[in-house]
């Protein structure tokens, strides 16, 4: 729900330490009232768009009084063992081919293969070892790829045409699900067979098998740091789940109810079987806390790489849209520029929650579109548009721009399930999941979702039940 505030129609982010306590576990969220007959939302995500490879989407919050949605922070979608190898590429003109390699004018060899015995790369062409080939790149008989390395979702320098393709003979689907259900804005990856899933709150769960799923122990509480720079806060919202750099990346935010006054942190782990997180200790970025006027939110963090294997951040809620700003390996801010990349300038600024992915020569961005956390009355529904650059432009399927509220549905409630959103994406070798939150019609409460997610022969994904 919206409401307006000197002239500007605004997004309130709820409180989460009313929303969220006892949310490990088991998770259940309602929604607080406040302002003159509007209702709050539950907290900002980030999407794991998720996680790099995935995902995270952003709580807005606007005005005093207002409702927010929730947004999902995206996954962090894993690379299998080997890098993956697209067809259709040649090597560079003058350059000498493997045993049994093509030649062809223009060609480069993508990074990451490693040419076969006895070949090398041709003009201008570049190999290294670990990484997965670039679209199109192919190698000649004989030639090995390398092994090893897992990418966050989203991230991988493969470019994933064999992932989330459409059978008419076995359409997607909702997973039945069943364990500690309770969840707002998941985002989740898999690693050496376990599925890891972070939500708002920082409350976690695990799962063997993607159907059933345990509640976990939360990762860490909230650090000094953003205690100092956000007044008010008591607890993390939406986190992504990625890996990229040799090292996994869990993104989280901080924020206060009806404020854009928020910081978006960063911690890190070698495993997650084993170990701990380390926080950062400092902020990745912030809105309206060394600088004021920020017509954003820095909420809803979701982490990406590009095709060069460069890593991004995708964030925001409601406001002026969803941002993007770009990151080193180690997972921190290069530069100071922000990027807007979608936003709904007719309607209130009711989009949140972005989760991008690379498949097939397109970035996916992902949002949650109107209100959350009103339980069987939320109708938060899911969009998605399409560019083929990291930075955009965006569109949907019928040519509108991401930036003038352009975003083609795939999910939206049903007699079953209310608002189906706070999604991220995780890759778990050639399948794709949506991964979200919807509120059960029967009593409201918020629940942890999953889904296929698939593409048809257009490159757009196909809807699936809420």
């Amino acid at each position: 729900m919206t409401i307006t505030a000197t002239g500007a129609t605004r997004r309130a982010r709820p409180a989460r330490s009313r929303l969220v306590s006892g949310m490990l576990g088991a998770l259940l969220l309602g929604c607080s009232t406040s302002g003159s007959g509007t209702s709050q939302g539950t907290g900002g995500s980030t999407s794991s768009g998720g996680s790099i490879g995935g995902s995270t989407a952003t709580g807005g919050a606007p005005g005093t009084g207002g409702s927010s949605a929730t947004s999902s922070v995206g996954t962090g979608g894993t690379m299998g063992t080997g890098g993956a190898i697209a067809t259709g590429g040649t090597p560079g003109s003058g350059g000498s081919t493997a045993t049994g390699g093509a030649t062809g004018t223009g060609g480069t060899v993508a990074s990451g293969g490693s040419p076969a015995t006895g070949g090398t790369k041709g003009t201008g062409g570049t190999t290294s070892t670990g990484g997965a080939k670039a679209t199109g790149g192919t190698v000649g008989t004989g030639g090995a790829t390398a092994t090893g390395g897992a990418t966050a979702t989203g991230g991988s320098t493969s470019d994933r045409c064999d992932v989330g393709v459409y059978d008419p003979a076995n359409p997607p689907k909702a997973l039945t699900l069943s364990g500690s259900l309770g969840a707002h804005d998941p985002s989740a990856i898999e690693s050496n067979g376990t599925y890891y899933e972070f939500q708002t709150g920082l409350g976690a769960k695990t799962s063997t098998n993607l159907t059933t799923w345990n509640g976990a122990s939360a990762p860490f509480g909230t650090p000094a740091w953003m205690t100092a720079a956000v007044t008010g806060v008591t607890d993390l919202w939406a986190p992504d789940i990625s890996f990229f750099g040799g090292t996994y990346h869990l993104y989280y935010a901080g924020s206060t109810f009806g404020s854009n006054k928020s910081c978006i942190g960063h911690a890190t782990r070698a495993s997650l079987s084993s170990g701990s997180w380390t926080d950062q200790g400092y902020a990745t970025i912030c809105s309206n806390i060394t600088t004021t006027g920020d017509n954003w939110n820095a909420i809803d963090p979701n982490a990406i790489l590009d095709t060069d294997g460069n890593p991004w951040l995708v964030l925001g809620s409601f406001w002026g849209g969803i941002k993007i700003i770009q990151l080193d390996q180690t997972g921190a801010r290069v530069g100071t520029t922000v990027t807007g990349i979608a936003a709904r300038p007719s309607n209130g600024g009711a989009l949140e929650g972005p989760f991008m992915i690379r498949r097939c020569g397109y970035y996916y961005l992902f949002t949650s579109w109107d209100t959350c956390c009103k339980g069987a009355s939320s109708t938060y529904n899911m969009r998605v548009v399409r560019g083929t650059t990291v930075t955009g432009p965006f569109a949907d399927n019928a040519g509108t721009a991401a930036m003038q509220g352009g975003g083609t549905l795939i999910a939206k409630g049903d007699a079953t399930w209310a608002g189906p959103g706070g999604q991220s994406v995780m890759l778990v070798g050639t399948k794709a999941y949506l991964v979200y939150h919807a509120y059960a019609m029967s009593n409201g409460t918020a629940t942890l979702r999953l889904a296929d997610l698939v593409w048809d022969s257009s490159g757009w994904p196909v809807p699936v039940g809420p």
